[in-house]
């Protein structure tokens, strides 16, 4: 039952990442680093920062089953490549950890 909690729980804040993207595009300097550059850019983060976020939190929490371990994969995924990045780009900077736990914690609670 907990788990289950946990896992819609991570589905929203895995969709309301997507909606500040999508919402606030000027805003995810601050918590990914990337910079929107004109209006392309700025189209960028709305549609695939915003718009995939939306689709991966909201898509399990709607067809339930097997979707929630894929989203776990998803942010298994994100964390091996970042943990690969940090030491390739040599980016290790507090915010980057803190992305690498939570995609961790994140994965293996949709996973289980």
């Amino acid at each position: 039952m907990i788990l289950q909690v946990l896992k819609i729980i991570i589905c929203i804040a895995t969709a309301g990442t997507g909606a500040l993207a999508l919402f606030a595009p000027n805003a995810v300097p601050g918590f990914t680093g990337l910079t929107p550059v004109g209006g392309r850019g700025i189209s960028e983060i709305r549609a695939v920062f915003g718009g995939l976020f939306i689709g991966l939190g909201l898509a399990p929490i709607y067809f339930k089953g097997d979707t929630f371990t894929m989203l776990g994969w998803g942010y298994i995924a994100i964390a091996l490549v970042r943990v690969f990045s940090i030491f390739l780009d040599k980016a290790p900077d507090r915010s980057n950890w803190i992305s690498l736990g939570i995609e961790i914690v994140f994965g293996i609670i949709l996973v289980l």
